[in-house]
């Protein structure tokens, strides 16, 4: 399952970039994010590896895969026993005080899962959405 995403944050590229990168303040942005825990690695860095706990009590491998290359991007897997995610963000300048931010994610559900996904897409859109607005509003609010 593909879902791709764009919003408009009024803040300059590399600021935005190094907000989403330092993914130690996740949980001061994500609504669903309980407790970060970095593991291995070089923070926000490729190979670097965290354990992400959800408020429902669901527990995320992250790894980090990309950043930087190409430019303003930043790519992470989110790995759970029931779904392997794999998130493409990238950013570009708009103007100097504003950013488009596109996140494209692939969702790869167990077998068991792909049917119930399937039927709750509009749920998982809603969710996606609304996690960008958030970091939209944390990203804003920084000054």
């Amino acid at each position: 399952m593909k879902h791709e995403h764009e919003k408009v944050i009024e803040r300059p590229l590399h600021a935005v970039a190094a907000m989403y990168a330092d993914r130690a303040r996740i949980t001061e942005w994500h609504p669903s994010v309980g407790d970060y825990r970095h593991l291995s690695g070089e923070p926000g860095r490729p190979g670097a590896k965290a354990e992400i706990v959800l408020k429902q009590n669901i527990t995320i491998d992250e790894t980090v895969t990309g950043h930087g290359d190409p430019p303003g991007s930043f790519s992470h897997t989110d790995e759970e026993k029931r779904c392997l995610a794999t998130i493409v963000n990238t950013f570009e300048e708009l103007t100097p005080s504003s950013t488009k931010w596109k996140l494209r994610a692939k969702l790869d559900w167990s077998f068991i899962m792909r049917g119930l996904a399937y039927a709750m897409k509009g749920k998982i859109e809603k969710e996606i959405c609304e996690y960008m607005k958030a970091f939209k509003e944390f990203a804003e609010a920084e000054l």
